[in-house]
This record gives C-alpha cells, structure tokens and sequence, in this order.
C-alpha cells in the first residue's frame, strides 16, 4: 500500500480565483486603457493621423525624444554594467548604501527628480555653476533632456545585469585565468556571453522607460519647440488645447513604440533563459 500523495500547501487561493484576479487587473488596468487608446487614434483616419505625425513640430518632438532616449541609454549600458560589477565583484564601506541608492529613481517622484536636476544644474546651482563657467550649459538644453532620462532609467540596467553576475559560477572564470587568459579575454569570452542577454534586455526596458518619461524632463527640458520639446509633452499640450485627435495620435507613435520595445525585451530575456538552460 503507497503512501497518499501530500499535496502542497497553496500560499495563494486556487487557481480559478487567482487567475480571474489576475485577468481583472490587466483588464482593468492595462489593456482596457490601450484598446481605448488605439480606438480613439482608429477613428482620426489614416490621412489624419499622418498629417498629425508628419507635422514638423511633431517630428521634431519625435527626433528630441528619440535622440536623447537612445544617448541616455547608450551611456546607461556602460554606467549600469560597470556599476552591477562594482557592486557585485567588490567588498568596500558603503556598499550597501550604494546598492540601495541604485533604487532611488524607482521611488522618487520624477516631478521631485526633474526641480532636483534643475536646481542643481542651473546657471547657479552646485553642479551648474562651474559647468558654466566651462561654457557648458545643460539646463534648457537637449543635454537636459539626456540627463533628466538617464537619472530615471539607469536602474533599469544595473537590476538587469546584478543577479546575473551574482549567480555566475566563479570556477569559469579562475579555470580560464589557470589556462593563461588575460582579464580582458576573460571577460570577453566568458563573462560577456553570460550577462549579454540581460544587459541587452535593461538596455532595451530603459531606452523605453526614457521614451515615455514625461516629469522629470519638463523641468529641466524648458520645453522649446524643434529644440528641447519631448512627444509626451507634445502630447500633453494638445490636450490642453483640446486637440484630442492630435494628443492620440502622437500617443499612439509612443505606445507603438512601446510594444516594439516590450516585444525586443522578452525576446532577450526568452534567450537568456534558453542560454542559461543549455549551460546547465
């Protein structure tokens, strides 16, 4: 006679229930707020809606965001990996301290981040002062925007790459120093493969993240049309002028966008748990 098979606890309650909480939640939440947006840019027309988009202010904006979107990001692709080595590689004073602050921009409103940049980067603020007095000016300028976005962001590539470097197995990398490999080749061919696919997808979340960031720039940003004006801001602004089919259709490019992003990063981390199987 066998043994009854013990079921295990569930901490959740059943699946029937967990699911339709689940199923809710997106749908309220998430998809109904997406369909209503698609549907309203659906009823622009598609003369109207490329009016829209091809305006040169709209285009403009699109360029502005695009371009200090992916500068931001390109820089938080070598910040973020050096920083989760850092953190992860090295014991010092005040490494839990600069492990925690990693998370500020998750929890700081960007309003607050945006008046925080401004104040500390304009003409006479600590940081803008001497940077004035070196002709560099980045309040009001396309170097605000790229700040303001790479303040917000970067945690997105250090999250990413952290847990990886964590969980890679030391004895690849002290078997390959014994077979005479330099530190550089050793990252090359044995730690790059190994973290690429999450650096890649961080990368990729945080160019999203930087494309739809919306207060921390505004401030900084002073918002000039064809110079430092964002598509969100864009989009906001004909809102106010009650110009719904031109604040859809814009948002409707950011959402686009969007999903392309969201696409290419579940894409990565899809390839990153095939890598980290076959490794296995």
């Amino acid at each position: 006679m066998t043994a009854a098979a013990i079921k295990p606890k569930r901490v959740l309650p059943g699946f029937s229930l967990s699911l339709g909480i689940t199923l809710l939640y997106v749908t309220l939440i998430i998809l109904i707020p997406v369909v209503a947006l698609v549907l309203k840019g659906a009823e622009i027309g598609p003369a109207r809606f490329w009016s829209i988009i091809t305006a040169p202010r709209t285009l403009a904006a699109i360029r502005v965001t695009v371009t200090a979107a992916a500068l931001a990001t390109l820089f938080n692709a070598f910040y973020g990996l050096l920083m989760a080595w850092v953190l992860t590689r090295y014991q010092f004073p005040g490494r839990r301290i600069l492990d925690a602050l990693m998370d500020v921009p998750f929890a700081l409103p960007t309003a607050v981040a945006g008046i925080a940049l401004t104040a500390l980067y304009s003409a006479n603020g600590w940081f803008g002062a001497p940077l004035a007095w070196a002709g560099i000016e980045l309040v009001y300028t396309l170097g605000g925007v790229i700040l303001a976005m790479t303040f917000t962001s970067v945690p997105f590539v250090v999250r990413a790459i952290q847990p990886v470097l964590e969980d890679l197995d030391p004895a690849l990398e002290q078997a390959a120093m014994t077979l005479g490999a330099r530190p550089w080749a050793i990252f090359r061919r044995v730690v790059l493969p190994a973290i690429l696919p999450a650096w890649l997808s961080g990368s990729t979340i945080a160019f999203a993240r930087s494309l739809g960031e919306f207060g921390a720039v505004v401030f900084i940003a002073g918002n000039l049309p064809f110079k430092t004006e964002i598509a969100a801001l864009l989009a906001f602004i004909r809102l106010e002028e009650y110009d719904y089919q031109g604040a859809a259709a814009i948002a409707l490019v950011l959402l686009l966008f969007a999903l392309v992003l969201l696409a290419v990063s579940n894409w990565l981390q899809f390839r990153a748990a095939r890598h980290l199987e076959t490794r296995s």
